[in-house]
């Protein structure tokens, strides 16, 4: 079945952040901080290792740095697209928005949850290669494997931030289900060296959300998510 391995990662965000809201009740304030600190330390280092994959490559038995002008014009460019749109804050609005609906007024971090799970579990090349797999082929077993992966982010995630993470299921369901249904019109131009530079952007975003998570908001990392196009420009010209 076509699409089944989008659904089967948003109803393991939904049971993953509900088994985190039960934990919550459970758990103190300095073990919710502390717990908040160890996510956003393996955050960082779960960026950092897939942009050192993507930047680092043994050339005679050495270590040669590449692809540092992608990141540059990535970055530069999509933080000036970003911020034009305003992406962040709007994020931010369909997270007050979504607040207001599930009527949680005095929960202060429903929007962070939101906006912080939403960015890690929708940044990555899994969500891309395991939607154009199961659209083109059926195949779900990529995003099976990331909807375990994202089960135990989230239940971390609404430990500490709440029932605002829950509500991440909606733009995975939406963004790689867009892609799984566009899958035979994307198929031409994803080519593994398009998928090898994507994984490393979105790696350099995931560990921009780590930052934040340890040291407080420090990068708007909702408005550099046009970055995510800049490879694919970058291909059809060199």
């Amino acid at each position: 079945m076509i699409g089944l391995g989008t659904i089967v990662n948003a109803v393991a965000i939904v049971v993953g952040g509900s088994i985190g809201m039960l934990i919550k009740g459970g758990l103190k304030n300095k073990y919710q901080e502390t717990l908040m600190s160890a996510l956003g330390l393996a955050t960082i280092f779960i960026g950092a290792s897939g942009a050192m994959v993507g930047m680092l490559k043994v050339i005679n038995n050495g270590l040669e740095t590449t692809g540092t002008m992608l990141l540059i014009f990535s970055l530069v460019i999509g933080a000036l697209i970003g911020e034009f749109i305003d992406i962040e804050q709007r994020l931010e609005v369909l997270g007050e928005w979504l607040k207001s609906k599930v009527k949680t007024k005095g929960d202060d971090s429903f929007v962070e949850g939101f906006v912080t799970a939403s960015l890690v579990v929708c940044v990555g090349a899994m969500a891309i290669v395991g939607a154009l797999q199961d659209g083109l082929t059926g195949d779900y077993s990529t995003l099976f494997a990331k909807a375990v992966l994202d089960f135990t982010i989230v239940m971390v995630f609404a430990s500490t931030l709440g029932i605002g993470v829950v509500f991440s299921a909606l733009p995975v369901f939406m963004y790689q289900g867009a892609i799984t249904l566009f899958a035979s019109f994307l198929k031409p131009i994803m080519t593994s060296v398009l998928i090898s530079y994507l994984s490393f952007i979105g790696s350099v975003l995931i560990f921009a959300v780590g930052i934040n998570i340890c040291f407080g908001k420090k990068i708007k990392v909702g408005n550099l998510l046009p970055a995510m196009i800049i490879p694919f420009i970058y291909v059809l010209i060199f």
